[in-house]
């Protein structure tokens, strides 16, 4: 409708200008002679240039008609589309479900190609120029105020913007974000994380076939075993699968089915205060996300935020989440818990356009930890070292 709109009155001005400067033409309203001469040579040589374009282009010297000048000469035909086109922002409101649909899909299959088997597509040229492996945050990485304050410091030390989308000094307020309070409400009783899986199937260099301990399933029971247990943080871990339709590999859905599930476990249990959606990551068949912690090789991990954002178009209404600050800043604050207990830990914060239900909870995580070049040991130990890291953050 915002589209209609902005339609109409383009119409209008240019109506109007039209109007007035037919009356000026014929009727000399305070319009010279000089002046009568000159629009009226302009109005002849467009209209020659419109409708007469090959006559209009062998009049200024030139040979056979260039590509570019016949796009120029049909778009003179259309000058309000080419103007709406041109300069009006895209209107970004979903008026059927088929496109709600693909974007949704095109959401679903946004982190890494799989084919229906579950195996990561490798095509490293293409999955190069789509996704670059973000380094990993450096080992002494400065995280006092006055250098987290610094924008630019903070963006190529911590994070990884993806091109599709885009960010400001504004969104990344580092003292704004490291204000908020991530610590759990203790008062209440019940659970305090939930853990799930959009892509249940991931699994890693030697997981068992059908043995989903083995996958990134087994990862997400192992995590919540170590809250509970350990760190005395009551965890749920919810094991539905979203990624399999009649038993065949096929994600277009996962988000929209995960979301469905997930929002009646946190109306069941509305002490849960942090959703993790836990993944694994895909990547090239050379690359080893691992580092070193106490002496056992552990895989690394990335903290991923959706910006429900487009660099092209800008935010996308339909898929608000009004959390977006709340996100960056519990990611921000394990990402700097992170650095200071295990460093080189984890990777740069990856940055993109979706939203990818984190929408559900102000304390919102999407977690890629490893790929599928890791061991099922490398996954064990970097779930010890992610349950230190939320504990340090929610629990002391």
């Amino acid at each position: 409708m915002n589209q209609r709109k902005r339609i109409s009155q383009v119409l209008l001005i240019i109506f109007l200008c039209v109007f007035v400067l037919y009356m000026g033409i014929h009727m000399n309203i305070g319009i010279s002679d000089e002046m009568e001469m000159y629009l009226g040579s302009v109005f002849l040589r467009q209209a020659e240039k419109t409708y007469l374009p090959e006559f209009s282009y062998a009049s200024e010297g030139g040979g056979p008609l260039p590509k570019q000048w016949v796009t120029e000469c049909a778009a003179c035909l259309l000058p309000l589309g080419t103007y709406v086109s041109e300069t009006a922002p895209l209107d970004m409101e979903v008026e059927d479900s088929a496109t709600y649909e693909m974007i949704l899909k095109q959401q679903a299959n946004d982190e890494n190609a799989v084919d229906e088997n579950g195996n990561l597509i490798e095509d490293e040229t293409a999955e190069a120029e789509k996704k670059q492996v973000p380094k990993e945050t450096a080992k002494q990485v400065d995280t006092s105020k006055e250098k987290l304050s610094d924008f630019e410091y903070l963006v190529s030390n911590f994070y990884t913007v993806d091109g599709t989308t885009s960010v400001s000094a504004k969104d990344l307020d580092a003292n704004k974000l490291l204000a908020k309070s991530m610590k759990l409400d203790k008062k209440k009783k019940g659970p305090k994380v939930l853990i799930y899986h959009t892509h249940s199937q991931e699994d890693f260099k030697d997981s068992k076939k059908g043995d989903p301990n083995t996958t990134i399933m087994g990862m997400g029971a192992y995590l919540s075993t170590i809250l509970n247990d350990t760190y005395g943080i009551e965890t749920i871990h919810h094991e539905g699968v979203y990624d399999l339709i009649d038993g065949e590999m096929d994600r277009s859905k996962a988000y929209q089915l995960a979301e469905k599930q997930v929002t009646k476990i946190l109306k069941a249990n509305p002490s849960i205060e942090v959703v993790i959606d836990l993944h694994r990551d895909g990547v090239g068949s050379s690359t080893h996300l691992v580092t070193d912690i106490n002496g056992k090789q552990t895989a690394q991990i990335m903290f991923f935020n959706g910006m429900s954002r487009t660099k092209a178009n800008g935010d996308i209404a339909y898929l608000h989440n009004p959390y977006i600050e709340d996100n960056l800043a519990f990611s921000l604050q394990m990402q700097i818990a992170a650095a200071k207990l295990y460093p080189g830990f984890t990777r740069h914060i990856y940055l993109k356009s979706y939203r990818y239900n984190l929408h559900l909870k102000p304390k919102s995580l999407l977690i890629e930890a490893g790929a599928q070049t890791n061991t099922v040991e490398e996954m064990r130990n970097a779930m010890e070292a992610l349950a230190k890291v939320l504990n340090e953050c929610v629990n002391k």
